[in-house]
């Protein structure tokens, strides 16, 4: 009975974890942010200020940020859109011309044709899936709402958060203990601070290289380069086969000449960039960085690839603090 018990027992709290896996999956991320701009706040607290200042002026000054990339962007981005819906009957005459690169391009792969065949036949699953792209982008807003305002109940209550867990530690193991959060706090708002400085460095050096080049919708491509390059591995791929695509427009060679621009500036951020800014506090080898980027896709998609860095960094800490030893005593 005890064991049939222990069953039972396992049974339902993986139930309840697979029932309230997108509440705990925004309540993780949350927690994630908050640990992120701890330090910052702990900075602000040191040096005079109550902690709900610290707590509101560090996110008055990322909302400011936001609503300023925001604001900046959104005129552009929008007068880039329409020209575009402007060019589209352009771009689809410019299929049917055998003398133009989409016109070669749509000779050779029969583009015109195949699209045409999956609008005709996949248009309830088109319907479907305006319908899920509604959905989705409620689901997006209302929680990053729910994100954002877990986020100041975490930042406001860390100090008796930290002081709750610590106490959950043996006496005599809670100096190491505290000593090892603290670190895991400095690694995770180093790597959030320096994956966002990466990606406005990728997004204004694309920009750049899109003006020059004269590829429509600079800043549009611009700014799905930066947003892109927040998710590693996988990010920069996709935004780099979009950007390629998009350049295709302007002439063959652009573009083969786009592809090694982004593969050059993939080489450079990788082995340059990231380790000056990010390197030297999320210390994370290569190749754990691919493996646990993939596996945190898999389990929780894009949030899951966005923190699977410092995730990778803590529990590489945890086996360096704890495992090792153990080991080498045994």
């Amino acid at each position: 009975m005890a064991a049939a018990s222990g069953v039972a027992v396992t049974y339902g709290v993986v139930q309840l974890i697979i029932t309230a896996r997108q509440v705990l999956i925004l309540i993780g991320l949350a927690f994630f942010l908050a640990m992120s701009l701890e330090p910052t706040v702990s900075w602000l607290v040191r040096h005079g200020l109550p902690r709900w200042t610290a707590v509101v002026n560090v996110l008055v000054v990322a909302l400011g940020a936001v609503a300023g990339f925001l604001a900046a962007a959104i005129p552009p981005l929008l007068n880039q859109a329409g020209q575009f819906a402007v060019q589209v009957p352009g771009y689809l005459s410019s299929l049917q011309d055998p003398r133009s690169s989409l016109g070669r391009l749509n000779a050779q792969f029969e583009l015109q044709q195949r699209v045409e065949q999956l609008l005709t036949g996949q248009s309830a699953a088109l319907a479907q899936g305006l319908l899920g792209a509604g959905q989705l982008l409620f689901d997006v807003v209302s929680g990053s709402v729910v994100v954002a305002v877990l986020v100041v109940y975490f930042l406001a209550s860390m100090p008796r958060i930290l002081r709750t867990l610590y106490r959950l530690v043996p006496a005599q193991r809670r100096p190491r203990a505290m000593r090892i959060g603290d670190e895991v706090f400095v690694q995770t708002g180093g790597y959030l601070l320096g994956n966002l400085i990466t990606s406005l460095i990728a997004g204004t050096v694309s920009f750049i290289w899109l003006v020059i080049f004269g590829v429509p919708f600079p800043l549009l491509l611009a700014v799905l380069v930066a947003l892109f390059d927040l998710v590693p591995v996988v990010g920069p791929i996709t935004s780099g086969v979009i950007v390629s695509l998009v350049s295709l427009t302007v002439s063959v060679p652009v573009a083969l000449a786009t592809v090694g621009f982004l593969v050059v500036y993939r080489v450079v951020e990788d082995y340059l960039l990231v380790p000056k800014i990010i390197g030297r506090t999320v210390q994370v080898p290569a190749a754990i960085t691919v493996v646990a980027v993939l596996l945190g896709a898999a389990l929780l998609g894009v949030i899951g690839a966005l923190i699977a860095i410092p995730v990778a960094a803590v529990i590489r800490l945890l086996v360096r603090e704890f495992v090792l030893p153990r080991l080498d005593h045994a």
